[in-house]
């Protein structure tokens, strides 16, 4: 059982929920010279705890909508698979929410009232995401869903609980984060977009088509490398160097996305996506430190 639980927790994606708090923590600290360890790990704990229970969710979920098909190109889904019940997948999802309020006790306790404000729809959408009256991911909202909660939200929660302030700097490294998060999920949908299409799953690749799915991901590393230039107006000049996996690498996963087929080579993309996004935490983390 462990080895199908492994799988669906989805380990090559818990990079989403680890970056935007590395990176929150190390621009609290080059703001404000703040930094606390326990929060810092609360606060990861909390955002891989609901990340894992959002996928356990979405296996679970789409098994039980029929989403997930033996034309799938992705990898293995345990629940469609029959490696593991729904109920063991759903009440896995549980089990990690349990840890993620955990974490949010102690993140409470520090920061207060907040806390409550982002951690309660956080929580709600690791099963809202795919389920509920109003799934985001069959409508086509993955993609605001991953910047507005895996960039905005994470960052800048992530910065007020190690410094108790709202900056703007934390909204600009969001934005960000979210938008290179993002292209994970295009890439991921624009992959998947002729079975979603058979099943129901409207994303954004099902509703507009290849074309318009292409030139989303493109954007969305587009647009992350050129918001590198705000660092300039909050006087982190070095800040700017951060964007340049999104002008290398990303040249690479621009192009890839726009010519390749739909189909399992597109997996080799999200890893490099995940690559992109761990380079951007590395060069900004190395730049606030050294310079």
């Amino acid at each position: 059982m462990i080895a199908p639980l492994l799988l669906a927790t989805r380990p090559k994606t818990l990079p989403a929920a680890i970056v935007p708090v590395w990176v929150g923590c190390v621009l609290a600290w080059k703001l404000t010279g703040k930094f606390s360890l326990p929060l810092a790990l609360a606060t990861v704990g909390g955002a891989v705890f609901i990340q894992i229970a959002t996928n356990l969710f979405n296996d679970a979920i789409d098994a039980a909508k029929g989403a997930d098909t033996e034309r799938r190109l992705g990898p293995q889904r345990v629940t469609a698979s029959g490696l593991l019940s729904r109920t063991a997948v759903m009440s896995a999802a549980a089990v990690f929410l349990g840890l993620a309020i955990a974490c949010g006790v102690v993140l409470y306790q520090a920061a207060g009232w907040p806390i409550l404000a982002i951690g309660i729809p956080s929580l709600y959408l690791a099963y809202g995401y795919t389920g509920g009256p109003f799934p985001l991911a069959y409508r086509g909202m993955g993609e605001l869903f991953v910047i507005l909660f895996f960039g905005l939200v994470a960052v800048c929660g992530t910065v007020f609980v190690q410094t108790l302030e709202w900056r703007k700097e934390a909204l600009l490294l969001g934005a960000q984060v979210g938008l290179l998060s993002a292209a994970l999920i295009s890439i991921n949908n624009l992959r998947d977009r002729e079975e979603d299409s058979t099943t129901g799953k409207r994303t954004f690749a099902v509703r507009f088509g290849s074309k318009p799915a292409r030139v989303i991901i493109w954007m969305e590393i587009k647009l992350a490398a050129f918001l590198g230039l705000v660092w300039l107006v909050f006087g982190l000049p070095w800040q700017v160097l951060a964007s340049i996996p999104m002008l290398s690498l990303g040249m690479r996963l621009s192009w890839g996305a726009l010519t390749m087929p739909e189909d399992r080579g597109m997996n080799r993309l999200l890893a490099m996506a995940a690559g992109q996004l761990v380079a951007f935490a590395v060069l900004f983390h190395f730049l606030a430190v050294k310079l």
